[in-house]
């Protein structure tokens, strides 16, 4: 979740997947992560699309990309869960 967005968790995987597979490039042609937009990638899943027509799509998508990254189970991933560790 980011603000009133709700994505399944499968789904920010995939944008994560996505925006690791950008960083393979060469470093010189790369344009910054804070900067970076999926919003291109014909693999983007459909559900992201409405945040492609905001103009903070960079850091939504930086901060999902961001949780996606912990290494939480899916229960504990989600902010109803309490009591996990």
């Amino acid at each position: 979740q980011d603000g009133d967005f709700k994505f399944p968790l499968e789904s920010v995987k995939k944008l994560k997947e996505l925006m690791e597979g950008n960083r393979h490039i060469n470093p010189r042609l790369m344009v910054p992560m804070g900067s970076y937009s999926p919003c291109q990638e014909k693999h983007l899943p459909e559900e992201f699309r409405p945040v492609c027509k905001r103009e903070d799509a960079p850091m939504i998508f930086r901060r999902l990309s961001l949780a996606a990254g912990d290494d939480l189970c899916e229960i504990c991933a989600n902010a109803a869960c309490a009591g996990c560790f």
